[in-house]
């Protein structure tokens, strides 16, 4: 076999369609489009849904607004809390520990399960009946200003 004789499969390769070249071609006057119709006149607009309000304007438009000043917490709950052997929580020490990510603007704790022993506990916020139950329990809230 030599490179001269390199040729692709047969059927591989056919012939471009010429429309529009004369009836005698076989594609001439509607040039295989059929006739009438947007299809036969190729100008349907993008997003078109034929005759039917569009998305784009049966979607209300920005409804409401984002508050560029709000605050982001860190939340740990008290049964988070509750599994961690030390007595003195900090956000360094969960940070340190993978309980949380990432600060943001502080740490929030929320009361959401049960604490079974006192523990001091340094946050930013505090819920109420977080800082209830922790109390009860002869454990201590300080809040880091």
């Amino acid at each position: 076999m030599r490179l001269s004789e390199l040729k692709p499969a047969d059927g591989a390769v056919s012939r471009r369609k010429r429309v529009g070249r004369g009836i005698g071609s076989g594609h001439g006057k509607t040039c295989t489009r059929g006739t009438k119709g947007d299809k036969a006149r190729g100008n349907t607009p993008p997003g078109f849904e034929g005759g039917q309000t569009p998305l784009h304007r049966r979607v209300p438009q920005r409804r409401g607004f984002t508050n560029i000043f709000k605050k982001e917490y860190a939340i740990v709950n008290l049964d988070t809390i509750s599994k961690l052997a030390e007595d003195v929580i900090t956000p360094e020490l969960l940070l340190e520990k993978g309980v949380i990510k990432d600060l943001k603007a502080g740490l929030r704790v929320l009361g959401r399960g049960e604490i079974e022993r006192a523990v001091t506990v340094h946050a930013h916020h505090f819920s109420k009946s977080a800082e209830n139950k922790i109390k009860a329990k002869g454990g201590a809230v300080e809040v880091i200003a």
